[in-house]
């Protein structure tokens, strides 16, 4: 699978500690939205095997060693909280909060942020800019800081939503302060270890890939797409994209040698990255993202969800030559805001609309061809996981476990 060679050989740490049948972080182990679970067409509806009740959040589930962790404010309460409930009963084996500031911005309370789970600790960063690192099998709280604060960055408009990022025995958050873009934090005492550039904050995480022959920190922050050294924060190369209505949301994506920027108002863009220097293999303004992050599927192709500003909106499900830029067909209408693509085993994809539907389908550039399909849940923007031939997702009521097994 050559086009993945780039973004999994520089695989995080904690991914090496966990199984591989875990989804420990938002968009899986390589935060690429990749899986090699099988999951078959399936018949008729799909039936939950246990659900649990949630605050409210755009936070996604993320499952490790046998449990699943959500993140989420607790009712009628100003706190972020974190629950840990076992992945095969849904019974809830603990729950801790922390208390922090009102946080009410548009499109629901709670956190957009998605935990991430990496030797033995659980990494939240709450709305209001709160990092916090949690014991995994306790939930008791190690360490935490207030970055907004640490740093004098301002809230975004719809609240810190970038998840964190682990590598190396480091926390890497986009914090948006001067002087500090982006900060990275020592895993086990919570302190900073290296702060780097002056640009504000996306709502986009970051990732970590072998670029230019060498590990590299890529951020979409709100100026644009910056290379960091992990070792020291030191810039390597950035790549103006800043979107005009400030709501770059969308994770980079590192496909077949090219680097993958997305955002609402400029659309995407590819790049060549080479030693300490960027330029652009193609862009198209017709392909903008909300924040729906693009998948690699099938040979040379991406499959992502485009917007369309209006009124009315509604997203459009495309497959786009990864080389080139060029759709190769496109489905309308799939969702209003936000669909989320998992890529799993045998060249197939799981889709989970805005609405609550689960759409199967091949990753086929001949055109669209849909496998399966059935109303899993209420309304959400979460992502979902996909782990131990299980689906885990949530909408704006329950956390759900729902068995998809090949």
């Amino acid at each position: 699978m050559p086009r993945f060679l780039a973004a999994s050989a520089l695989t995080f740490a904690l991914a090496l500690t966990l199984r591989a049948g875990d989804w420990p972080q938002f968009l899986g182990p390589h935060r690429d939205g990749t899986s090699p679970e099988k999951v078959a067409p399936w018949t008729g509806e799909l039936k939950p095997a246990w659900k649990a009740p949630v605050g409210d959040a755009h936070s996604s589930p993320v499952v490790a060693d046998g449990v699943v962790y959500a993140f989420y404010q607790p009712k009628d309460k100003d706190a972020d909280a974190v629950a840990a409930f076992d992945a095969k009963t849904g019974g809830r084996l603990w729950e801790k909060s922390y208390d922090r500031a009102a946080y009410s911005p548009a499109f629901g309370v709670g956190p957009r942020s998605t935990p991430t789970v990496a030797g033995g600790k659980v990494y939240t960063l709450g709305g209001t800019g709160v990092l916090a690192c949690w014991d995994a099998k306790t939930g008791d709280i190690a360490w935490k800081v207030d970055t907004l604060k640490e740093f004098k960055a301002p809230n975004l408009v719809f609240g810190v939503s970038g998840s964190p990022l682990v590598h190396d025995g480091k926390v890497v958050v986009n914090v948006g302060g001067k002087g500090a873009g982006v900060v990275a934090f020592d895993a086990a005492t919570g302190k900073p270890v290296w702060q780097a550039g002056d640009d504000s904050a996306s709502y986009s995480s970051p990732i970590v890939a072998e670029l230019g022959g060498k590990p590299t920190v890529v951020v979409l922050t709100g100026a644009g797409l910056v290379g960091l050294d992990p070792a020291a924060g030191k810039e390597r190369w950035r790549h103006p994209f800043k979107d005009l209505l400030q709501e770059s949301a969308t994770t980079p994506l590192v496909a077949d040698g090219l680097l993958i920027g997305s955002s609402v108002t400029l659309g995407s863009v590819a790049l060549k990255v080479g030693e300490g220097k960027v330029e652009p293999a193609w862009k198209s303004g017709k392909l903008n993202c909300y924040f729906s992050t693009p998948v690699a599927a099938g040979e040379g192709h991406l499959y992502m969800l485009n917007g369309k500003l209006a009124i009315n909106p509604s997203i459009t499900l495309r497959c786009v030559e990864t080389a080139t830029g060029k759709v190769k067909w496109e489905k309308p209408d799939v969702g209003k805001y936000h669909a989320a693509l998992v890529r799993t085993a045998g060249d197939k994809l799981l889709m989970l609309d805005d609405d609550g539907r689960l759409t199967l389908f091949a990753a086929d550039p001949g055109g669209y061809k849909e496998l399966a399909r059935a109303k899993v849940c209420g309304p959400t923007w979460a992502h979902p996981a996909l782990a131990d031939g299980k689906v885990y997702l949530r909408d704006e009521k329950e956390l759900m476990c729902v068995p998809v097994a090949d």
